[in-house]
């Protein structure tokens, strides 16, 4: 099998967020970044169905210089090779965008099975993946907890609500987003990190991809950022407990509109 895993680098999970001037975003030049989690699951679902399947693990992420750091801990854990978007073209993209992105550098790739993580720690928005399975014509499903790959078919456990889970039956290829928890990631080891030094990355940019800045422009923009603002208060009532309770009845019923 051919497995392509995308991988995001978002800030660290213990790092301390500032919001930038105009309020748009975080300051990113003094914090430090990680792989998002859900996209290490991915991976190490994708490196266990290639001990047990033979192939190839590729990473594709899309990201500045920096984001090398999150490819190579990948290759270092067993990934075979990876294809890195990098361009000026690529920073601040929303998920449509990415995802068309992505699509490009995957289809000349033709694999047999796409994962992701479900969504990024940074924006939540959980849109990538599908929408990337709908540019390239695959079928898909989300939440995935366990996989089985038998003849050219795909059994997956997807997560419900209330503690219900749902299995499906879909062929390859198809596209994935993996939920965190569905097993335990493993740890690089030293013969791994020294062999990922000669692990092939291909760098690629919109141009490469065939892609202009009309079709990457955002159709979505965040307008703005800001950390919650505290407005509760607490006000202690006196008296006897009619008065208190017919002033309690008053305040929630013209203060807090409750009743």
């Amino acid at each position: 099998m051919k497995i392509i895993v995308c991988l995001k680098q978002v800030p660290a999970r213990d790092a301390i967020l500032r919001v930038n001037s105009p309020g748009t975003w975080i300051q990113e030049a003094d914090i430090s970044f990680e792989i998002n989690e859900p996209d290490i699951y991915a991976l190490e679902e994708a490196l266990r169905l290639k001990e047990k399947h033979g192939g190839e693990v590729l990473i594709r992420c899309v990201g500045s210089a920096r984001a090398q750091q999150a490819i190579k801990e990948a290759l270092a854990k067993g990934a075979d090779r990876a294809l890195h978007l990098d361009d000026v073209a690529f920073q601040g993209l929303d998920s449509h965008a990415t995802a068309l992105a992505m699509s490009r550098a995957i289809r000349k790739e033709n694999p047999d099975l796409v994962v992701s993580g479900l969504q990024s720690d940074d924006y939540g928005y959980a849109q990538t993946g599908v929408i990337m399975a709908e540019l390239l014509g695959l079928p898909h499903s989300t939440i995935i907890m366990e996989i089985q790959v038998t003849d050219r078919m795909l059994r997956v456990k997807r997560e419900l609500e209330a503690g219900w889970f749902q299995w499906i039956e879909m062929p390859l290829p198809a596209l994935l987003t993996i939920q965190s928890g569905i097993n335990k990631p493993r740890y690089a080891t030293l013969k791994g990190i020294m062999a990922a030094k000669n692990k092939p990355i291909e760098k690629l940019t919109a141009a490469t991809l065939g892609l202009t800045q009309t079709e990457l422009a955002p159709r979505q923009k965040v307008a703005k950022v800001y950390f919650p603002i505290k407005q509760a208060k607490t006000e202690f009532l006196e008296g006897s407990p009619k008065d208190v309770a017919a002033r309690l009845v008053d305040k929630l019923k013209n203060e807090a509109r409750l009743l």
